[in-house]
């Protein structure tokens, strides 16, 4: 059995200002973000880890290097170009009202009916596209660490649509209890079947402060 700890980066001015951030768009870590990664670490030192990958983007993976830096064990963060955010074409660095305006058919499908979404219109990446991605590296990451911890720095979208993925949701389903949180975690273990199945969603418990609404993607 592997257990699988998805972990969202850390707070970014972007997140705090309401901007899409993709796979091209990125901005810093607030100042704030580097406690709240400690919080979180705090709460990951009761686990033994086998290895930490991460996103290649900046934001991903400054928070994974914060992370290692803090856990009792050695491990040398490894960049996973399958973990990164959706490609999020003309919307990334886009205000959401802004995109609201602009996109509100393509904005409100990307966010809520996951089945209707275009991509093509916003020159973006589709569901069906990033799970044909990101669940062989994950699937590469499992067969790699059997019997381990393994910690997955990466991104909101991108995770919350994967994760459920994995859980077996259908594409209709898929933002059917909400998003993730910055610098949450969600864990999931593999079964006998070779499925896998959800020990937790979105916790944030160890965060010394209340979750907002611009934490949520």
């Amino acid at each position: 059995m592997t257990k699988l700890f998805f972990i969202r980066h850390g707070k970014t001015q972007w997140n705090l200002e309401g901007r899409y951030q993709g796979a091209h768009g990125d901005s810093p870590l607030l100042p704030s973000s580097y406690q709240e990664i400690k919080q979180l670490v705090n709460f990951l030192k009761k686990y033994q880890f086998g290895a930490i990958y991460s996103s290649p983007i900046q934001r991903a993976r400054i928070t994974a290097t914060e992370i290692a830096k803090e856990l009792p064990q050695q491990l040398q963060v490894q960049s996973v170009a399958g973990l990164r955010e959706f490609d999020l074409g003309k919307m990334e660095g886009m205000k959401f009202s802004d995109v609201a305006l602009k996109y509100p058919q393509e904005l409100a499908a990307f966010r809520h009916h996951a089945d209707q979404y275009q991509a093509k219109k916003i020159a973006g990446e589709s569901f069906p596209e990033l799970f044909q991605r990101m669940t062989p590296a994950i699937e590469q990451i499992v067969a790699a660490h059997p019997q381990e911890n393994v910690l997955l720095v990466s991104h909101g979208a991108a995770l919350c649509a994967e994760i459920r993925h994995l859980l077996g949701y259908s594409l209709a389903d898929l933002r059917a209890n909400g998003g993730l949180a910055n610098t949450s975690t969600t864990i999931l273990k593999t079964t006998t079947d070779e499925k896998f199945e959800c020990l937790a969603w979105n916790k944030t418990d160890y965060l010394e402060r209340e979750i907002t609404a611009s934490d949520i993607v």
